[in-house]
C-alpha cells in the first residue's frame, strides 16, 4: 500500500486535468451526457399544395411497392413464366430446374423483348424530365405510351378482351387506340396473356401427352401395373426434348411471338 501511494504522488497532476477534460461540455454535474430526443409531429397542412404534395407522395410510395406487380402483369414476363412452368410439367419434373432458375430466365428474356420499350421510355419520357423541358404529368403520359403501345400491339389481331371490358365498364366504343383508358387495357392484356399462355401449353403437352400413352399401354400389356409410367416416360421425354434442341426451339418461338 504504501508502494502505491508513493507511485500516486509521484503522477504529474497535468495527468488528470486531461481526463478532466475529457469530459463532454454538455454533461451535467453528474457526468451524465444528454440523450437526444426526435420528436416525429403530425400538424395540418397550410395550405392546399402541402396536403397535394403528401398524397403525390403517398402515391409515389404505393407505386414502388407495386413495381413487381407491375413488370409482371403489364409485359412479357406474365406469358414466359406459364410457358416455362408449362414445360416443366409437360416433361413430368419436379425439381429440376428449381422455380427460381425459370424465374430467372423468365426475367433476362422479360428484358431482352422489353428493352426497345425500356429504351423509348428513357429517352421519351426520362430523359426531357431530368431536363425539365417536361413536368410530371407530361412525364406519365410519355412513359406510359410506349407501354400501352405494346400491350396493344400484342392483341393487335384480337380486340375482344377490350370490347370485353369496355362493356363491362360501361364505357361506348372508341374511335382509336389512344381513347381507350389504361384502366381497361391492362386487365385485357392480362387476359390475352393469359389466353395465349394457356394455348402454346397445350402445344407442348401433346407430343409427351403421346409418349405417356405409348409407356402406358407397353406396361399394361407387359403386366407390370404396379409400375408408375411417369418413372419410364421421363427419359424419353428427356431424349426427345434434348434431341429436338427444345429450349432454343421454345426460347425463339416465344420471342417470335412478341414481334
Amino acid at each position: 500500500m504504501r508502494t502505491l501511494f508513493f507511485v500516486l504522488a509521484l503522477l504529474p497532476p497535468s495527468l488528470f486535468a486531461q481526463e478532466d477534460a475529457s469530459i463532454p461540455p454538455d454533461a451535467d454535474d453528474a457526468g451524465n451526457l444528454p440523450i437526444p430526443f426526435v420528436d416525429l409531429t403530425v400538424r395540418e397542412s397550410d395550405s392546399n399544395q402541402e396536403a397535394a404534395l403528401s398524397i403525390q407522395l403517398l402515391l409515389l410510395l404505393t407505386i414502388i411497392s407495386l413495381a413487381p406487380s407491375i413488370a409482371v402483369l403489364m409485359t412479357s414476363f406474365l406469358r414466359i413464366s406459364i410457358v416455362l412452368d408449362f414445360v416443366k410439367r409437360a416433361l413430368s419434373l419436379q425439381q429440376v430446374p428449381p422455380a427460381t432458375v425459370l424465374m430467372g430466365i423468365a426475367l433476362f428474356l422479360t428484358l431482352f423483348i422489353m428493352f426497345p420499350t425500356f429504351t423509348e421510355v428513357y429517352q421519351e419520357a426520362f430523359v426531357p424530365f431530368t431536363d425539365g423541358s417536361i413536368d410530371s404529368e407530361e412525364l406519365y403520359e410519355k412513359a406510359s405510351a410506349p407501354i400501352r403501345y405494346f400491350m396493344y400491339r400484342q392483341m393487335s389481331g384480337d380486340a375482344e378482351n377490350i370490347t370485353l371490358f369496355m362493356n363491362m365498364a360501361g364505357l361506348s366504343r372508341p374511335a382509336s387506340f389512344a381513347d381507350v383508358p389504361t384502366y381497361v387495357l391492362i386487365p385485357a392484356f392480362m387476359l390475352h396473356e393469359l389466353t395465349v399462355a394457356f394455348r402454346i401449353g397445350i402445344y407442348i403437352y401433346v407430343p409427351f401427352i403421346i409418349i405417356d400413352m405409348v409407356v402406358a399401354s407397353v406396361l399394361m400389356s407387359m403386366g407390370m401395373i404396379m409400375l408408375p409410367p411417369v418413372m419410364i416416360s421421363m427419359p424419353f421425354k428427356l431424349i426427345l426434348f434434348v434431341l429436338v434442341d427444345g429450349w432454343t426451339l421454345l426460347i425463339r418461338q416465344m420471342v417470335l411471338s412478341f414481334s
